[in-house]
C-alpha cells in the first residue's frame, strides 16, 4: 500500500513543483504604433510558437496625443499542464518625432487591462489524463510603458525592392493585481506583483504601410510570489498595417 501510494504520489508531487516554476501570467505583445501625426491608424497582429495570439491597433487624435488598445488569446493542451489566457487593455500617451529627417520616434503610453487564467494539471491514467489540480485567476493591471524606434538610413534590397528597416525598444512596466483566485474551485490567497518588461524589434516595409515585424522580450518580477511572477518571454512574428500618415 505504501509503494503504491507513493507511485500516485510521487507524479503528482513532481506536477505541483513543475507547476510552481512558471506563472499563470502571460505578457502579451505591447502596441508600439510609432506616430507621427495626428489622424493615423495603426493595427497589428502576432502569433508566438506557443500559440499566443495578440492583436493591438491604435489611433493619434492629436499631433502628440495617441490612444492603443491591445488583446490576447491563447488555449494551449499540454502536458502536463492546459493552460488558457484572455487578456484585453486600453491605453493612452503622448507621443513626438526628432532628427532632421523625423526618423525617430519617442511614446509613452499608460493604460489599464483586465485578463482571465484557468490553469490545469493532469497526468496519465489508465482511465486517460486525470486532474490533479486546477487554478482559476481574474486580474488587473496598471501598466507604463516608453517606445523608442529609429529608421536606418539604408534601405536592403530584398524581393526585387528596397526594404526600409525599423529597429526599436519598448520598456514596460505592469503592476499586475489579482482580483479573485481559486485552486480546486476553493478562495486562496491572492497575490500581486510588479513586472519589468523589456521588448526589441525589427520591422521590414513590405509594401505601402505594411511592415512584417520580430518582436522578443523577457519580464523580471519585483515579488517573490509561487503563482503570479515573471515568466514566459515574449518571442512572436507579426505584421502591422499604418495608413492616415500625411507625408
Amino acid at each position: 500500500m505504501i509503494f503504491k501510494s507513493l507511485s500516485y504520489g510521487i507524479p503528482a508531487v513532481s506536477l505541483l513543483l513543475l507547476s510552481s516554476c512558471s506563472s499563470m501570467y502571460m505578457p502579451n505583445v505591447p502596441a508600439a504604433p510609432m506616430f507621427k501625426d495626428a489622424g493615423e491608424v495603426y493595427v497589428s497582429g502576432n502569433i508566438n510558437l506557443k500559440g499566443n495570439v495578440s492583436a493591438s491597433g491604435g489611433v493619434a487624435v492629436s499631433d502628440h496625443i495617441g490612444v492603443i488598445a491591445n488583446g490576447s488569446y491563447i488555449d494551449r493542451k499540454d502536458n502536463p499542464t492546459d493552460f488558457a489566457q484572455k487578456m484585453g487593455e486600453l491605453g493612452i500617451g503622448y507621443f513626438t518625432t526628432f532628427g532632421q529627417r523625423r526618423n525617430r520616434i519617442l511614446e509613452v503610453y499608460a493604460g489599464y487591462g483586465i485578463g482571465v487564467v484557468n490553469e490545469v494539471d493532469t497526468r496519465t491514467s489508465t482511465a486517460g489524463p486525470a486532474v490533479v489540480e486546477s487554478r482559476d485567476m481574474d486580474f488587473d493591471k496598471i501598466f507604463v510603458q516608453v517606445n523608442y524606434s529609429s529608421t536606418k538610413k539604408e534601405k536592403i534590397r530584398l524581393f526585387g525592392g528596397d526594404r526600409a528597416l525599423n529597429y526599436g525598444t519598448i520598456l514596460r512596466v505592469s503592476h499586475v493585481n489579482m482580483t479573485d483566485f481559486k485552486i480546486d474551485q476553493v478562495d486562496a490567497h491572492k497575490e500581486r506583483n510588479v513586472l519589468i518588461e523589456p521588448v526589441f524589434y525589427t520591422r521590414m516595409e513590405v509594401g505601402r504601410g505594411w511592415q512584417i515585424q520580430y518582436m522578443t522580450g523577457m519580464n523580471f518580477g519585483l515579488m517573490s510570489n509561487d503563482y503570479l511572477k515573471a515568466g514566459h518571454p515574449i518571442n512572436s512574428l507579426g505584421i502591422l498595417y499604418k495608413f492616415g500618415r500625411k507625408n
